[in-house]
This record gives C-alpha cells, sequence and structure tokens, in this order.
C-alpha cells in the first residue's frame, strides 16, 4: 500500500486548485479539503440530504482513505447535529483522529477551519455557510470590495507567481512586491494588512492568510490570470 506523498508548502497551491476552492466555497455547502495518495487535492462534500458520513479505508466508507495504510477499515464518522456537524471516534481507529493537533475521544464539533488527521491524512473543514456575516459578500461581488490603485497594484503582485501555472505557486514574498512595485517591505506590509481585512482574512492563522488572500481575488474577479 502507498504512503501518502508529502504534502507541498502551506502557502504552495495550483490555479486550478485555488478556483475549485473558490468554486467550493461559492457553493456555500461544508466540505473537507484534502490531498489524496499522490498528492491531489481533493474536496468531500457533505450533501445537504446526509444525516452522517464515515470515514475509512475500505468500502463502504463514504470517505475513502484507501491509500493511507494508517487510517482503519472503520476509523471515524461525522454526525449532523442540527446546522452543524459534529466528528465522532469511539476508539475504532488503531491510529486515532485528531482535530487541531489534539487526539479525540469521543465527539468533537469541528468549526469552518479546523485541521483533522485521519492516520496521515490531513484534512482541513470548511463551511463557507457558516462564515461571519459579510465574508460571502466580499468574496463573491467585486463590487463590495473597493481598492486603491497602490492596494489593487500589491494585490497583483501578490499573484504573480500564478501567470500560467497548472502546478504549484506561492504567492509573492513582501520583498518580491518590494522589488517589482519600487515599495519599501513596510510599506507593503502596509497595503497587505489592509488587503487581509477588506477580504476578510485577517483573523485567519499567520500561516494562511497569504494563499487566502490569493484565493479571494481570484474568486472575486478582483484579479485575472490576464492580470499577470
Amino acid at each position: 500500500m502507498r504512503g501518502v506523498s508529502a504534502n507541498p508548502a502551506a502557502d504552495a497551491q495550483s490555479v486550478s486548485d485555488l478556483k475549485a476552492r473558490a468554486e467550493a466555497e461559492r457553493a456555500g455547502r461544508p466540505f473537507l479539503l484534502y490531498r489524496d495518495g499522490d498528492d491531489r487535492q481533493q474536496l468531500f462534500f457533505f450533501e445537504p440530504g446526509f444525516a452522517h458520513a464515515t470515514v475509512g479505508r475500505r468500502a463502504p466508507a463514504d470517505l475513502l482513505l484507501d491509500w493511507d495504510d494508517q487510517v482503519s477499515r472503520l476509523h471515524a464518522r461525522f454526525e449532523r447535529v442540527q446546522d452543524a456537524w459534529e466528528v465522532v471516534d469511539d476508539g475504532l481507529s488503531s491510529n486515532g483522529t485528531f482535530v487541531n493537533g489534539k487526539r479525540l475521544s469521543g465527539r468533537c464539533r469541528v468549526n469552518d477551519g479546523d485541521t483533522l488527521r485521519f492516520g496521515t491524512t490531513m484534512s482541513t473543514f470548511r463551511s463557507p455557510g457558516r462564515q461571519q456575516s459579510g465574508t460571502a459578500d466580499a468574496a463573491e461581488d467585486p463590487a463590495a470590495v473597493s481598492l486603491s490603485s497602490s492596494q489593487r497594484r500589491v494585490l497583483v503582485a501578490l499573484c504573480r507567481p500564478y501567470k500560467g501555472r497548472s502546478g504549484f505557486a506561492s504567492p509573492a514574498t513582501d520583498q518580491q512586491i518590494a522589488d517589482e512595485l519600487f515599495l519599501s517591505v513596510g510599506a507593503v506590509r502596509t497595503h497587505l494588512r489592509v488587503l487581509y481585512a477588506k477580504l476578510r482574512v485577517d483573523e485567519l492563522p499567520r500561516n494562511e492568510t497569504r494563499v487566502r488572500l490569493v484565493e479571494q481575488a481570484f474568486s472575486a474577479g478582483l484579479v485575472s490570470e490576464r492580470d499577470l
């Protein structure tokens, strides 16, 4: 059985992956984001009619992780509780289920952005419909986000490494943006802080803000591949 491929850096994404995530978020349904045994991005959606979903290495698991030999045949399950989801591990898995780095015993409600690990497979739970009010509007309606010319230039420069890329890319660094736009690194960081707030990614962990800002920029139409 193949092991899980090494994951790319947290801020490394392909343009196609970014677009798939943006489309999933616009749909508004909860989903899991993870990478399979070939290191390809996968999305598992919790459909509106679902009351539960099982996780395991063998069929008939709903979320089938058959490449990961650290996942048990029946590893864990998700259960809908009113309008939220809980992950449940009753001790049947050999290697455990982890939520935000802590081993789960019993059940735990999962919130937007929580990280889960089954065996060696990392996943992120996304619940776009439960985000703070205004987040979806900012992402879906370009008119809802007003940028100055300087802010837009910084945003385009941030996204520049994605030009023509079908493989993985990472957002430009502060220094790269400063060099391209003839700005100081301090000025770039000031513009980025404003952009984080305007596109509602400022409350995310620091290692996620840059790539989420790129996602929001593409999703909202504030930046297109033609701009790069």
